[in-house]
């Protein structure tokens, strides 16, 4: 639409239904890179079974818990100059027998892939879903021997955090959420980083939006700053999840700490070109990996 106006009656030009989420984002940018995700969640009703068509359309495999509430429908509005409005519905409550059944299936695939797996934790819990959730699912992948990236937010993070994930990515405001740290610049950045390493973190990357991403692989190694050309009348809805593609497939196929954050830092710039969230195209990654630059910072 031409602009989204609040009061108003707005006309769509376009309206394009699509797999979503932030985990099924990740997925569907795994597949962009190449690789053979596998997303596992919960999904009732008809538009559950949208999503999990959706994302097989995708050559994805899609193992889902079935709910009795539907899966909720989320909208992104787009308009001439590039601005993004979101409305997001409320998400349906699981049961406990629904949500236990989504933890043996997790469970089962971290046993079945043990060391071979990096598990992407991502995404906010459902209502009623105990904010310590994300702890045990943490330490069951662990005790397989897969290697966990968190991407939440709130209260399941710091719980999440406390379980040593061997990644945790949050954005600038999660990070100021988490720490209690105003992030004006790479410096108070840097520190925040720091506060999250002492809480248990393996290793942090802070996106801040056109200001890069700030990584470090674990509390002895350096701080690496990486940024990308800035993209403007773009929508980043998906950007976040597509840099946590990013940092798994590098991480995965054991790439050096400067090749992993130029990987995903490449990947979140490119979402915005793709046709929609998350379906990011290899030879825009590539392309945006040469104009990646990477520093590390000194101290």
């Amino acid at each position: 639409m031409t602009e989204f106006r609040i009061g108003a009656v707005n006309r769509a030009i376009e309206a394009t239904p699509e797999p979503g989420g932030k985990a099924a984002h990740v997925a569907m940018a795994l597949r962009g890179l190449g690789e053979t995700p596998q997303w596992i969640g919960f999904a009732g009703g008809a538009t559950g079974e949208v999503l999990v068509s959706g994302l097989k359309a995708l050559g994805i495999r899609a193992q889902e818990t079935a709910t009795q509430d539907a899966t909720r429908e989320n909208f992104a509005i787009l308009d001439d100059a590039g601005i993004v409005t979101e409305i997001l519905e409320p998400g349906g409550r699981p049961s406990a027998r629904e949500v236990e059944a989504f933890r043996r299936a997790c469970e089962k695939e971290f046993a079945r892939g043990k060391k071979k797996l990096v598990v992407i934790v991502s995404g906010s819990l459902p209502p009623g879903v105990p904010t310590n959730f994300y702890a045990p699912l943490i330490r069951s992948a662990h005790s397989s021997g897969c290697r966990v990236i968190l991407d939440s937010s709130g209260e399941a993070l710091r719980r999440g955090v406390a379980a040593r994930p061997d990644l945790v990515k949050p954005n600038r405001e999660e990070a100021e959420a988490l720490t209690g740290v105003k992030i004006r610049d790479v410096a108070s950045a840097r520190k925040a980083l720091g506060q999250i390493l002492e809480m248990g973190a393996r290793s942090v990357a802070i996106s801040l939006g056109k200001d890069g991403v700030l990584w470090s692989a674990g509390k002895a190694q350096p701080i690496l700053h990486a940024r990308a050309p800035e993209v403007s009348k773009r929508s980043a809805v998906g950007s976040g999840d597509a840099t946590v593609a990013g940092f798994a497939c590098g991480i995965s196929n054991g790439l050096s700490p400067e090749k992993v954050l130029k990987l995903a830092v490449a990947c979140g710039s490119a979402n915005p070109f793709a046709d929609s969230p998350g379906r990011i195209r290899l030879s825009a990654v590539r392309k945006m990996e040469r104009k990646v630059r990477v520093e590390t910072l000194p101290g």
